[in-house]
């Protein structure tokens, strides 16, 4: 797994590529601190490079939320069956905005 941080339009986002699982969802959860720690007001994790989310990879996810706060919104880009059907499957899509695309999730921020 890899990730990058970049910042278009006043967004900061964090771009995940290949597997999140047991041994990966540490990293993340790193990433996503690191990122939270300098208070963005919009976080963006794009998935659609991710080519595998474990359950660990999902708790990522559902931390970054409660640790966001009112702070910071956080939106998720994910689609496809690694990645968006686990989210929805679960009711994840109902914890934070769910976007097709990166450039939908950018567009709800603007």
């Amino acid at each position: 797994m890899t990730t990058t941080v970049t910042t278009p339009e006043g967004s900061t986002v964090l771009t995940v590529s290949g597997e999140v699982d047991l041994a990966t969802a540490p990293a993340l959860e790193a990433a996503i601190e690191s990122i939270l720690a300098g208070k963005p007001a919009a976080l963006i994790i794009d998935l659609s490079a991710v080519s595998f989310l474990a359950s660990a990879g999902m708790a990522a996810l559902v931390g970054a939320h409660q640790r966001a706060g009112a702070s910071t919104s956080i939106a998720v880009v994910a689609d496809g069956p690694a990645t968006s059907r686990q989210l929805k499957m679960t009711s994840l899509d109902q914890v934070f905005a769910l976007h097709s695309t990166l450039d939908q999730a950018l567009a709800s921020f603007r």
